[in-house]
């Protein structure tokens, strides 16, 4: 019988990391949000809302997880940002050092600002437990739009990346291990 059960554990572990490895979240079309929510992390994530956010896709970018000795000043001419652009509507967020305190340092933002529609864009790995945090910590009446950052990870990168999401899931179903 424990062996039986510990095949079938096995099974559904190889299922989900195959599902995970093979269905990647892909990047978003032209679509309008009220904001952009972008994660400091991996390449291409921040030009990517920078280029959501100069066509006018959105109105407001918040980048969570910037180091605290990065200036605005620097962050825009690290990433070719206008100073009109990162004037009028990026905010730096510098509270977060993980993905969960992405996830809350985002909610303050969103509650702060009134946003309804988010556009997050991360990396496709890093995608579904990103959203996944975030939709904890958020009410359920925003609506968060992948715009996943393609990317080409390693093999070590998405097995590190599905086993920090089921260690996510795991404390949202039992919420006495998180």
């Amino acid at each position: 019988m424990i062996r039986r059960l510990l095949a079938v554990i096995v099974l559904a572990w190889i299922l989900g990391f195959v599902w995970f490895a093979s269905a990647l979240p892909q990047p978003l079309g032209d679509a309008q949000t009220d904001a952009i929510i972008v994660p400091t992390g991996g390449a291409g994530r921040i030009e990517r809302g920078v280029e959501v956010l100069a066509n006018e896709q959105a109105g407001d970018m918040l980048v969570t997880g910037v180091s605290t000795q990065v200036t605005p000043g620097e962050f825009a001419a690290e990433f070719d940002v206008p100073m009109d652009l990162m004037e009028c509507c990026i905010t730096l967020g510098f509270d977060a050092v993980d993905t969960r305190g992405n996830a809350r340092e985002t909610s303050r933002w969103v509650e702060d600002n009134n946003y309804k529609r988010l556009r997050l864009v991360t990396t496709d790995w890093h995608m579904r437990r990103a959203e996944s945090e975030l939709r904890r910590t958020l009410p359920d009446n925003i609506v968060i739009v992948r715009d996943a950052v393609h990317s080409e990870p390693s093999l070590g990168t998405l097995f590190l990346e599905y086993h920090k999401l089921l260690a996510s899931r795991a404390t949202q179903w039992m919420p006495g291990l998180g």
